[in-house]
């Protein structure tokens, strides 16, 4: 009996031993818990108050150059205003602006989730594209932003929603809410009209403009160009993604007034029937022509490409862009500084893009420099 008693008393002693390491366990675990989120929200405000502290930075473009820059920008800044043109007519953006009357998504969409904290999750979400049925071709991104306009019958009022709902590193905003359209004249004499058009007939372009020709930019465009530390122009299409936004007069007229650095960000690869044959130096004054002064920086690629994907775009009628001596020369008697380097990132192993990372070192850097001086 005593023996019995003795191993009931030694298995109680036991399961309350192990109770009590369990719970010493528990409470060791929560207090290390509590310490790590602690200590990762202190990460987080650290994160987040040098972020804050970054240069202001207003970047004017369209397409998946600019929201390539942007993705390297707000991990050094959260002081980011994208301004995003739109006269964009493919694809899903072009149905919904015929179809709906709204204003094209799609570019705005790229910036939105390019600028969100975890843009990898909500880029698949955002870009999840439907494939049957009426919604065929239209990705989740558009939808939402089409369905908050309707809610609220502002296009501009959209974008603010949905810059808050994602919680955004900085803030994406169209240049204009009103339907304009890009038209040009060629060397022929003959007007052509739409985005699509004039990208397959840039080379023969001599005049382009918007129309209406006396549209109007939202204000908060021109507030940010005015409280802007650096200007950044590009990368992107020049006449369908940089140009539109500097075809309004009053955008072009406050650049001009601007005494902060206005910066132009080179692509990477001539655009066939768009820019095809173009050099740099035909580039910078284009934009040099429709700003009505040239940009104070250039940035231009001398990084190489892997033989086998320049060979790809070699066939499309795309080549590299790169500066000669003769281009650097006119460049400088421009004005413009030329600030050169390895900007050359390969997407999935087959796409050229712009390393947004090593871009945008470059642009805090020069605020830091101009800052110093």
């Amino acid at each position: 009996m005593d023996g019995m008693l003795n191993y009931l008393f030694g298995f109680l002693t036991a399961i309350l031993l192990i109770f009590l390491f369990r719970l010493r366990e528990r409470q060791d675990f929560s207090r290390l818990s509590r310490a790590y989120r602690s200590k990762k929200a202190a990460m987080a405000r650290a994160v987040e108050y040098r972020l804050s502290m970054g240069p202001y930075v207003v970047a004017l473009g369209g397409g998946t150059g600019l929201s390539t820059l942007l993705r390297g920008l707000k991990s050094f800044t959260r002081n980011i205003v994208a301004v995003v043109t739109v006269t964009d007519e493919g694809g899903s953006s072009g149905r919904l602006r015929e179809e709906w009357g709204v204003l094209p998504p799609g570019d705005v969409r790229n910036c939105i989730v390019a600028l969100a904290e975890n843009d990898s999750s909500l880029k698949r979400l955002l870009d999840f594209r439907f494939d049957r049925g009426a919604l065929s071709g239209h990705s989740l991104g558009n939808l939402m932003l089409l369905a908050i306009s309707e809610q609220f019958g502002d296009f501009r009022r959209a974008v603010e929603e949905m810059n808050n709902l994602l919680a955004i590193r900085g803030r994406v905003l169209p240049v204009t809410t009103e339907a304009v359209s890009l038209v040009a004249e060629t060397r022929t004499g003959d007007r052509i009209r739409g985005e699509l058009a004039i990208s397959d007939n840039g080379k023969n372009i001599t005049d382009i403009w918007l129309e209406p020709k006396d549209s109007k930019p939202l204000n908060d465009v021109l507030r940010a160009v005015e409280e802007a530390e650096v200007i950044v122009l590009g990368p992107g299409s020049l006449f369908t993604s940089v140009i539109p936004n500097l075809l309004i007069r009053t955008v072009a007229e406050q650049l001009r007034k601007s005494v902060v650095p206005k910066v132009y960000i080179c692509n990477l690869m001539t655009q066939p029937g768009e820019t095809e044959g173009f050099s740099i130096m035909e580039h910078v004054k284009w934009i040099a022509s429709v700003m009505g002064m040239p940009p104070d920086y250039v940035i231009a690629n001398s990084g190489r490409f892997p033989p086998h994907i320049l060979e790809k775009y070699s066939r499309q009628g795309a080549e590299p862009l790169y500066l000669d001596s003769g281009q650097r020369t006119e460049l400088e008697k421009m004005g413009c500084t030329i600030v050169e380097g390895d900007f050359v990132q390969i997407a999935d192993n087959s796409l050229i893009r712009h390393d947004g990372q090593a871009l945008s070192h470059v642009l805090v850097r020069l605020c830091r420099e101009l800052k110093e001086d």
